[in-house]
C-alpha cells in the first residue's frame, strides 16, 4: 500500500489542504528562515502531517494537539480549531500508484466525540474495535486478533517521535516488553509460529499468578510465614496448657474448646473467601480485556464490502462469515481458556459463605453460654490470647496454602510454556530464523553499502528474562552520531520493504520520517536517488535551510509550510473572521 493523498477539510467540506503523494521522495518543507524551537503543533505543522497520517491509521487524536514529551500539555488553539471547525482528515491508500485500477482504501476521521464522530473506512463508520479490525483485515489479511497488533506492525513505517527516530528496532513505546518485540520481529521476518498466540495466553496467565503471588508475599516471604507459624504453634500449646490447669467444670471446658475451634474455622473460611474473591476478580478482569476484542460489527454491511473486495481481488479464498466466525471463535477460546476455573470458584464461594454463616451463628451461641460462667473473668485473658493466636494461625496457614497453590499453578503454566519454547528454540526453527535473517541482511547490507559505503546487518541472539528464553534482534552499529543513526534507520526501513516484497509478506510501501535535517546532505541525496529508483515512497519533513539544493524541486516537494502559511491555516481563518466582523 502507498499513500495517494491526505486531505484536510472543514466541516463544510472546504479544503484546508489537499496533499498529493507520489512514488519516491516526498518532502514536506518548512520555509521559515532561521527557525528555532521544537517541531510541534505550535510551529508550522510539518511534523503534524506525519501525525495526521498516523491518526488515520489508528493513532490517538491527542497526539495531534499535545506535546508528546508531556501529554498533559495541550495546544489549545489547535485543539479548539479541530473541534470547533469540525475538521475532517481523509487518507487515501492505493495498492499501486502506477495502476489506475488498483485497489484503493479511503480512511476518514475527525476529532469529535460520540454521535458526531467520523471514523469511516470506504464510507462506512466504524467503532474503535471495528476500525482496527477492518484496517488489519484490509492491509494484513487474516491477521486480526493475532500478535503482533496492527499498530505494532506499521510502527517502523511511521517515525516522528524521539523513540522511533533514534532507535532502529526498539521503536515502540517505552512500556513494550521484550517478548512483544520478539513476536513482532519473528512476524516481520516471516518466521511464522503457530503457537505464538497460545504462548501469549500462557504469559498472560503467568502474569496473573505472579501478580497474585506478589500480593500474598507483600508483607513476608513464604519461608518467613513458615517460621512464624512454627513459633505461633508453640505459643498456642503453652496457652492451652495454662488453660487446662484451671479447675473448670466439664461443660465449660467443652464449650470453650468448641468455641476456639469454631473461631479458628471461621477465620480460615473468611480468609479462603477473600482469596477466592481476589482470584475471581483477577480472572474477570482478564476476561473483560479479552472480550473487548469480540467482533460486534454490522455483519450485513461488512459482508457487502467483503463481497465487493472478493469481486475485485480473486485470490481471497475465505468467505466473510468464515473469517468473522473464526475471529469470534478464537477470542471465545481465549476467554474459555482463562475463565475455565470461574464456575468452580463461584461454587466454592457459595459453599464457604454458607459455612461461614453457620459458624458465626454457633460462635454467637457458645459465646453467650461461656459469658454466663462464673469462671469467665479468670479465663478472659487466656481466651483473648488464644483467639488472637488462632486467628493469626488461620491467616498464616491460609496464606501458605494459597502460596503453595500459586506455586503449583506457576509450575504447571511454565511447563506448558517450556514445551512451546522447546519448539520455538528448536534447531529447525532456529535454522529458519537464521535463513530469514540472512535473506534480510542481503538487502540491509546492500542498501547501506550503496547509500553510505558501509554494511549494516541484523543479528539475533537468545537471552533469558525472568527465567524465560527470548529471541532478541539488534542491528550492527559502530557509529553513534545522530546522522549515522538516521542513516541506519532509513537503510533498515528501505531494506525491509524490499525484503518483504521478495518474501511476499504484507507491508506498507511508504516510510514517514521526521527531522531529516539531522542527516548529512549527501546521505539524503543518496536516499532520494535510491527510493526513486526502487519506487519506494519516502516521506520526510525537513527545514528548508537544511535541504540540499538538488532536492529543492517541485518534483520532490509536496508541501511547503512557513510561519505565514501553517498547516491548518488557523491564523488565516482568525484574520478572515475578524475582517468579516
Amino acid at each position: 500500500m502507498f499513500l495517494k493523498s491526505l486531505t484536510i477539510t472543514h466541516g463544510n467540506s472546504d479544503n484546508i489542504r489537499d496533499i498529493q503523494f507520489h512514488a519516491g521522495l516526498n518532502l514536506i518543507v518548512d520555509e521559515t528562515p532561521d527557525l528555532t524551537g521544537k517541531e510541534t503543533g505550535n510551529n508550522v505543522g510539518k511534523t503534524t502531517v506525519l501525525k495526521l497520517v498516523d491518526f488515520c491509521l489508528g493513532a490517538n487524536a491527542r497526539g495531534i494537539y499535545s506535546d508528546y514529551e508531556n501529554r498533559r500539555n495541550e495546544y489549545t488553539l489547535v485543539k479548539n480549531f479541530l473541534i470547533d471547525k469540525k475538521v475532517c482528515v481523509s487518507l487515501l491508500l492505493k495498492d499501486d500508484l502506477l495502476q489506475e485500477d488498483s485497489r484503493e482504501v479511503c480512511i476518514e476521521r475527525n476529532f469529535l466525540s460520540r454521535k458526531n464522530r467520523i471514523q469511516r473506512i470506504d464510507g462506512i463508520n466504524k467503532t474503535d474495535d471495528e476500525f482496527e479490525e477492518t484496517l488489519t483485515s484490509l492491509l494484513f489479511p487474516g491477521h486480526y486478533g493475532k500478535k503482533p497488533t496492527f499498530r505494532q506492525m506499521i510502527a517502523h513505517n511511521i517515525r516522528y517521535e524521539d523513540l522511533s527516530i533514534n532507535n532502529t528496532l526498539k521503536n515502540l513505546d517505552r512500556y513494550t516488553r521484550d517478548d512483544e518485540y520478539e513476536t513482532l520481529y519473528l512476524f516481520l521476518l516471516g518466521c511464522d509460529f503457530e503457537q505464538g498466540d497460545i504462548k501469549q495466553e500462557l504469559r498472560a496467565q503467568i502474569d496473573i499468578e505472579e501478580k497474585f503471588k506478589r500480593r500474598l508475599e507483600s508483607s513476608q516471604t513464604k519461608s518467613a510465614y513458615e517460621a512464624a507459624l512454627a513459633l505461633l504453634q508453640s505459643e498456642i500449646e503453652e496457652l492451652e496448657r495454662r488453660k487446662a490447669s484451671l479447675n473448670l467444670n466439664p461443660n465449660f471446658e467443652s464449650d470453650l474448646d468448641e468455641l476456639n475451634k469454631i473461631k479458628y474455622q471461621a477465620n480460615v473460611t473468611s480468609s479462603e473467601i477473600g482469596r477466592l474473591e481476589l482470584r475471581k476478580d483477577l480472572i474477570s478482569e482478564a476476561q473483560r480485556d479479552l472480550q473487548s476484542g469480540v467482533s460486534t460489527i454490522d455483519v450485513q454491511q461488512l459482508r457487502q464490502i467483503y463481497e465487493q473486495a472478493t469481486h475485485l481481488t480473486r485470490d481471497i479464498q475465505k468467505t466473510f462469515q468464515e473469517l468473522n466466525d473464526f475471529h469470534n471463535s478464537m477470542v471465545q477460546s481465549k476467554v474459555h481458556f482463562i475463565t475455565q476455573d470461574l464456575p468452580k470458584i463461584e461454587a466454592e464461594l457459595v459453599t464457604k459463605r454458607k459455612h461461614l454463616s453457620t459458624l458465626l451463628i454457633e460462635e454467637s451461641k457458645l459465646s453467650v453460654a461461656i459469658t454466663q460462667s462464673d469462671s469467665f473473668e479468670v479465663l478472659e485473658r487466656l481466651i483473648a490470647a488464644l483467639n488472637a493466636k488462632y486467628q493469626t494461625k488461620g491467616e498464616y496457614e491460609n496464606t501458605l496454602r494459597q502460596l503453595s497453590s500459586v506455586e503449583s499453578r506457576l509450575v504447571e503454566l511454565n511447563d506448558e510454556l517450556a514445551k512451546i519454547d522447546k519448539e520455538l528454540f528448536s534447531d529447525e526453527f532456529t535454522l529458519k530464523i537464521k535463513e530469514q535473517v540472512n535473506k534480510f541482511n542481503r538487502h540491509f547490507s546492500s542498501v547501506s553499502y550503496e547509500l553510505y559505503g558501509e554494511k549494516y546487518a541484523l543479528k539475533w541472539d537468545t537471552k533469558t528474562v525472568r527465567g524465560r528464553r527470548l529471541y532478541e534482534f539488534s542491528a550492527f552499529n559502530t557509529n553513534f552520531s545522530s546522522g549515522k543513526k538516521q542513516g541506519e534507520i532509513s537503510c533498515f526501513d528501505i531494506a525491509y520493504t524490499l525484503f518483504a516484497d521478495e518474501e511476499h509478506i504484507p507491508c506498507m510501501h511508504f516510510l514517514l520520517n521526521d527531522k531529516k535535517e539531522l542527516m548529512h546532505d549527501n546521505q539524503l541525496l543518496m536516499i532520494a536517488r535510491f527510493v526513486n529508483s526502487k519506487g519506494i515512497q519516502f516521506v520526510a519533513s525537513i527545514l528548508k535551510d537544511k535541504l540540499p539544493e538538488e532536492l529543492n524541486r517541485d518534483e520532490y516537494v509536496i508541501l511547503k509550510l512557513s510561519q505565514r502559511d501553517k498547516l491548518f491555516r488557523i491564523e488565516r481563518e482568525i484574520n478572515t473572521n475578524r475582517a468579516d466582523g
